[in-house]
Formats: C-alpha cells, structure tokens, sequence
C-alpha cells in the first residue's frame, strides 16, 4: 500500500502545483476558466484518494497522530508531498 500511497502523493503534488501555477493564472490573467475546471477535478480526485489512503496507512502502519497530522496538512502545501515522500517514506 505505501508504493500506492506514494504515487498517489507525486500525483496529487504535480496536480496541485499544476493547479496554482498554470491553470489558476489562466483563468485570472488570460481569462481562461476550462484548464481550472480540468485540472481542479483531478486535483480533487487524487486529494481525495490521498486522504482515505493517509487514513488506511494510519491504521495500517500504526503512525502516531503528530505524523499523520503533518502528512495530511502537506497535501495542502505546495511541494509538501514530495517533502512527506523525503521525510517520512522515503526508507519504507
């Protein structure tokens, strides 16, 4: 599960650097909403499937509540899935 949990945390990095980095200044500088609306949906999906996986991993791996915590608030950071993969998976 934590091979999945990985990929699943690069992905939904990349999406969310996509999505603040690319689709947002589209919509608000060139006036284009469709890269938001696309990009945001898969971002959507892939938070979605990194929390429930983070969840399933808490129970699985037995983390205390300080390291979930800290891996569920990074998917909201900018990079900070690729820092949890670093930190905290990187030797599992």
């Amino acid at each position: 599960m934590i091979k999945i949990f990985k990929l699943i945390a690069l992905l939904e990095g990349v999406s969310l650097l996509l999505l603040y980095f690319f689709a947002m200044p589209m919509k608000y500088i060139l006036d284009q909403p469709a890269y938001v609306k696309n990009v945001g949906m898969a971002h959507g999906v892939l938070f979605i499937a990194y929390i429930i996986l983070a969840i399933m991993l808490k129970i699985e791996e037995n983390w205390d509540w300080k390291k979930f915590g800290i891996v569920c608030l990074a998917s909201i950071l900018p990079f900070g899935t690729l820092y949890i993969e670093k930190k905290y998976l990187r030797n599992v």
